[in-house]
């Protein structure tokens, strides 16, 4: 417990943990079970019982992110960089705003981006400097999940359902969140590379797009319309099927 409360930035070399190590692999699965969980359980649940369900989660989100920035302040360790301005921070607000007041155009952005933006960071994290007895690792692996969780037990649940159509209305969305963080990480400078528009972070896919394209920016080209395509691929499959069962049953009524 030495190191509990250590960030990135104070705890001593070689303390973190490798990706895809057994540790990593055991967070993962116990994540992947918690998420699993939370959409069987809220496929079963009536409606009154979903809008409770999904207000807990957005509150567990808030109190979540709150909880780790009071620690930060009482350890003297907050620093710009922990603002809520990284893409999945401000997603803690989106679930929150959906929670409470539910519309077409937040159900869509919550499905096409809030779920591969909270995925990804889950196995490719960028707080592997920190040991896994740390409240950081704790509240970034617990928070990541629950975002993944909120979406994606919604969308089995049936209570979203993306279309093609809506696609340029949750990318503009997207878009605009975009000018904010570039402005907050102008600003504030320093180390601040909020929806990682400064640098590529270790460990990122960005990575990858920098030495090979030579600009990390490159690659939101090419990751941007291929999880358009992973995200929207078994939406239009589901739907497909849905209307060869319709019409198979009004050739068999008719």
């Amino acid at each position: 417990m030495t190191h509990f409360f250590d960030t990135v930035e104070t705890i001593p070399e070689g303390m973190g943990f490798d990706l895809f190590s057994i540790s990593h692999l055991c967070w993962l699965a116990a994540l992947g079970v918690f998420i699993l969980i939370s959409i069987l359980h809220y496929r079963k649940l009536a409606p009154d019982k979903r809008d409770k369900m999904r207000k807990f989660y957005a509150a567990s989100l808030l109190i979540n992110e709150l909880i780790k920035n009071l620690c930060l302040l009482a350890c003297g360790t907050f620093l710009s960089k922990y603002l809520p301005f990284h893409l999945c921070s401000i997603n803690i607000f989106v679930v929150a705003l959906h929670a409470w007041k539910p519309s077409r155009a937040v159900s869509d952005y919550l499905y096409l981006v809030c779920i591969p933006a909270s995925l990804f960071p889950l196995f490719t994290p960028t707080w592997t400097d920190l040991p896994h007895v740390n409240f950081m690792v704790w509240h970034s692996f617990t928070i990541h999940a629950t975002l993944a969780a909120y979406p994606l037990m919604l969308t089995i649940g049936g209570d979203i359902r993306p279309k093609l159509k809506n696609i340029p209305r949750s990318l503009l969305v997207l878009f605009s969140l975009a000018p904010v963080a570039l402005a907050a990480n102008l600003i504030l400078g320093g180390d601040s590379n909020f929806m990682f528009l400064m640098y590529a972070e270790p460990g990122t896919p960005l990575v990858f797009f920098e030495e090979l394209m030579g600009h990390h920016l490159a690659g939101f080209f090419v990751l941007i319309p291929l999880i358009l395509v992973i995200m929207m691929t078994p939406i239009l499959l589901v739907d497909a099927r849905q209307k060869r069962t319709a019409k198979t049953q009004e050739r068999i009524l008719s």
